[in-house]
């Protein structure tokens, strides 16, 4: 597999037509389980591929019971210059319920012993609305994080995904899920606490003190192309005047096979004018930036426009949504009907 990614990088390269490469980032899967041979592998060929910010934002995703004192020696000694832990609970009942392989403990040491490594900037996924635990539960998961001076807090509330064992169980109603006042409690305490406590709001599911947002997110929401190596992988570039998104095959063993025969198996769509259009206005209302209305008269269609300040005329008047020097944002009380609110926007 990382002699393939490695391959790939070369193939793939010109996607990003010599883009100054300012994050990289390690995720999906468990990346963390990578030898360090195997790591310097993948950043010799990126570093003979592309030229890398000296201060590029280098994230490697890692599960708790990877992160053993000898595995994060070799991760400090490395290119990688911040983490990002999937801690989801600091309750073993919870961990248990989300069949992770980690403890409460490990969940601890893993944070613990990353920050006497040197690392200082770190990232902590939690999840909320979990089955079987409780409002102070959670509050509880998100003291500990603030105790451990954690500048980077990512907090999603549990998606049921279709077809999968716990929506099977909720059907059968073998698991009760959380009712949906309940996990709007918890999402408000979410805000309320950290943002007390200094942190900024600045993603629907992102928290960070002193300014240190997660870089390669954050362009993400903003716009900025990039490009995916590996199974499943997804790219967005812009090539002439079109916007592209492109994703390659999930298969591990297809994958492989096409890009030893130098071949890259992926699928593309060219964005319309419609699809560009709602993405920004998903991912800008996203943040606390929110969406530039200027900005949206100057790059799309009048009619566009027309209409969303039409559509959002209901929003404003209930108070879900604010506009204020051309910038519309989610206000608290939108942030908690996010999903909705935007889907209502969008041009059909």
């Amino acid at each position: 597999m990382v002699d393939a990614i490695n391959k790939e990088i070369i193939l793939q390269k010109e996607i990003l037509e010599d883009s100054y490469i300012q994050t990289i980032y390690l995720g999906g899967g468990t990346p963390s389980l990578l030898t360090k041979q195997q790591l310097d592998s993948i950043f010799s060929r990126l570093k003979d591929n592309f030229e890398i910010s000296d201060d590029a934002e280098i994230t490697l995703e890692a599960n708790p019971d990877d992160l053993s004192l000898a595995k994060i020696d070799e991760l400090a000694k490395s290119p990688i210059n911040r983490l990002s832990i999937g801690v989801q609970s600091f309750y073993d009942t919870d961990l248990r319920f989300l069949n992770r392989a980690h403890n409460s403990s490990e969940a601890h040491d893993s944070i613990r012993n990353s920050q006497d490594a040197g690392f200082e900037n770190i990232s902590v996924d939690l999840i909320f609305a979990i089955p079987g635990s409780n409002e102070e539960q959670w509050a509880s998961n998100l003291k500990i994080l603030t105790d451990l001076k954690i500048k980077h807090i990512s907090a999603y509330g549990l998606e049921v995904e279709e077809n999968t064992a716990l929506a099977h169980d909720i059907i059968k109603g073998t698991i009760t899920p959380v009712d949906e006042d309940s996990a709007a409690r918890q999402f408000e305490h979410t805000m309320t606490f950290l943002e007390d406590l200094g942190y900024e709001h600045y993603e629907i599911s992102s928290y960070c003190k002193d300014g240190q947002y997660a870089k390669h997110n954050t362009n993400y929401w903003k716009g900025i192309s990039y490009l995916g190596i590996g199974p499943s992988a997804h790219s967005y570039y812009k090539h002439a005047k079109n916007q592209i998104r492109q994703w390659n095959v999930s298969n591990n063993v297809k994958y492989i096979q096409a890009v030893s025969d130098n071949n890259v198996p992926f699928e593309q769509e060219i964005l319309t004018i419609a699809n560009t259009f709602n993405e920004y206005v998903m991912t800008s209302l996203r943040t606390m930036w929110g969406c530039d209305m200027k900005e949206l008269s100057n790059s799309f269609p009048l009619d566009y426009t027309d209409q969303l300040h039409k559509k959002i005329q209901s929003f404003l008047k209930n108070e879900t949504l604010s506009l204020k020097d051309n910038k519309l944002q989610l206000t608290r009380k939108g942030k908690l009907l996010a999903d909705n609110i935007i889907s209502e926007l969008f041009i059909g």
